[in-house]
């Protein structure tokens, strides 16, 4: 199946980005949310099969990357196509399973990518990436292993954040519902964001655990843990301009949430030592009443499944010269109903607070949303569209 990309431009400043995917954004000045919901439009710019992420490379400003469920890469600049990588040897699109993210180093010499293995689990992997784009196959380096107990809630997304470390989200495990409550087991890599520093092996490990992850040294903790409390984070997202994690978590049965984790003063630490309350809590309402969360950071933002909404695809806040009108609005959508989603976003820090919720388009089946170009470049925000399977099977 050939699936569009498309872009998403305002009426007052057109955007010269594609957009899916994770995000990684380029700094721009702080513009105030406008008060009315901006018009915009959708463009296609692109047809790739399933695509399910999409990425910028440091100093490759013409091309962008694009994930595919079923295993491959491509490069995509100007009207030309390229498959840098191909692993449909290992993976295969099943469900949720597949080629899941994909994040380039900050130097851009190296690529990570998450996808789900033969058997199912979870692998995080380091290629070497050339001049030109090009993913050495022969290169590949297992960075980090998960076991999955069941074929869904697989997260999907890495990204390096503002410290240069690697983030990476990962579901509750599967099945619904939590049944084995590994959310909140702090022994259990599964319904965390987790932070690591992939350049450096440490013994055994593929990756080093930074000394400052909050829970390094706690006993029954792995050090790997950055938040928990997470059920099947899809997409996140760090903010260009503040550093603030957001999160797009999608829900069991009844409610989507977005969260958001605000950064320190210097724009770092953004969801540290966090619990954002799953299984507890299915955005604000108790979910598994066994499970009781003390101080969980509660969303910013949730909807329910009315109206055949079902699965939430994040999520970036707009930022740079081409965001027009969007500019600061968090925009995201829905898997099931094809609509783009925007709400502006006030205050900072603790005080960060969302607006109404707006429908500013209808697509096909929308897997991410992203806000992101390398540097001297604009950007937007818009869907990957009609991909193959949702973020999350109930």
């Amino acid at each position: 199946m050939r699936t569009h990309l498309t872009r998403l431009t305002t009426s007052i400043a057109a955007a010269s980005a594609l957009v899916a995917g994770a995000a990684l954004a380029t700094p721009a000045g702080a513009t105030a949310p406008p008060s009315e919901p901006p018009a915009v439009t959708l463009t296609p710019v692109a047809e790739v099969g399933g695509p399910v992420d999409m990425a910028w490379r440091e100093g490759d400003v013409a091309a962008v990357y694009v994930v595919s469920q079923d295993g491959t890469i491509t490069q995509i600049s100007g009207d030309a196509t390229n498959v840098v990588l191909d692993i449909t040897d290992l993976t295969s699109a099943n469900g949720e399973q597949g080629l899941l993210g994909l994040a380039f180093a900050p130097a851009g010499d190296k690529a990570y990518v998450n996808f789900t293995d033969n058997n199912g689990d979870t692998n995080i992997a380091e290629f070497a990436v050339d001049e030109a784009g090009v993913f050495n196959r022969d290169s590949l380096r297992t960075v980090l292993t998960i076991d999955q107990p069941y074929d869904n809630h697989n997260g999907g997304d890495l990204a390096f954040g503002p410290d240069g470390m690697l983030y990476i989200g990962t579901g509750d495990g599967g099945a619904g519902g939590d049944p084995e409550r590994r959310a909140q087991n702090m022994q259990e890599l599964l319904g965390k964001m987790l932070r690591i520093d992939p350049s450096t092996p440490s013994g055994d490990l593929g990756y080093t655990i930074p000394a400052d992850n909050p829970f390094v040294g706690q006993e029954g903790a792995r050090g790997e843990i950055w938040s928990v409390g997470l059920r099947n984070p899809w997409r996140f997202a760090f903010d260009a301009e503040t550093g603030d994690l957001w999160i797009a978590d999608v829900g069991q049965g009844e409610i989507e949430e977005i969260d958001v984790a605000p950064a320190d003063g210097d724009g770092m630490n953004a969801g540290r030592g966090l619990n954002f309350g799953w299984s507890g809590y299915e955005g604000t309402q108790v979910f598994n009443s066994d499970t009781p969360v003390d101080g969980r950071q509660p969303p910013i933002y949730e909807y329910s499944h009315d109206s055949g909404r079902c699965s939430v695809s994040g999520g970036a806040r707009a930022r740079g010269d081409g965001a027009g009108a969007l500019a600061g609005w968090y925009v995201f959508a829905d898997y099931c109903t094809g609509e783009v989603f925007a709400f502006p976003v006030t205050g900072e820090g603790t005080e960060l607070a969302a607006g109404d919720m707006t429908v500013i388009a209808t697509t096909d089946q929308i897997t991410a949303v992203m806000s992101v170009l390398p540097a001297s470049s604009t950007s937007s925000a818009g869907p990957a569209s009609n991909a193959s399977t949702p973020p999350d099977s109930r």
